[in-house]
């Protein structure tokens, strides 16, 4: 499946690698026919471990919708997803993912996130980073308090 959206993506990481200004991830986002954002991994020059090429352009496009979904929008990026995006993607909604090279691709070039598919199939008490609960029923008092809201904005 070749498209000028994907290939656009393609290009997005190619030039990011070229001015040595970030990984070699690119995504754009689009909507019927359009593209309303673009992003490259900026990771290391924004110092943000969560500035992946699909979390800058998903922010970009949510700014420009004025919205916090993705509804009716394609993501198409350079690379398969690693967890921290994947889960963005849905958590804005979006319609389908449309990318390049795989998880493989992106390990053989130094880029491991089955490492983090891994830990996240693992039980907690197996996690390398300790996953403690404490203090739940403050925080279920807080959960209570929106839920009786009635002029908050559900999501």
């Amino acid at each position: 499946m070749s498209s000028p959206f994907l290939s656009r993506a393609i290009a997005l990481a190619r030039q990011n690698v070229a001015t040595s200004s970030g990984g070699p991830f690119g995504a754009v986002v689009v909507r019927a026919g359009e593209i309303l954002a673009e992003g490259v991994n900026q990771v290391a020059a924004a110092n943000d471990p969560t500035a992946h090429a699909e979390i800058v352009a998903i922010r970009a496009a949510c700014h420009k919708l004025g919205a916090f979904d993705l509804k009716g929008c394609e993501i198409y990026t350079s690379c398969e997803p690693c967890p921290m995006c994947l889960a963005a993607i849905y958590w804005a909604r979006a319609a389908r993912i449309i990318y390049a090279a795989g998880r493989s691709d992106a390990a053989a070039a130094g880029f491991d996130d089955e490492f983090l598919y891994q830990e996240l199939q693992a039980p907690l008490n197996l996690r390398r980073i300790p996953l403690l609960q404490a203090d739940r029923d403050q925080a279920l008092a807080v959960f209570e308090a929106w839920r009786e809201d009635h002029a908050k904005i559900p999501y």
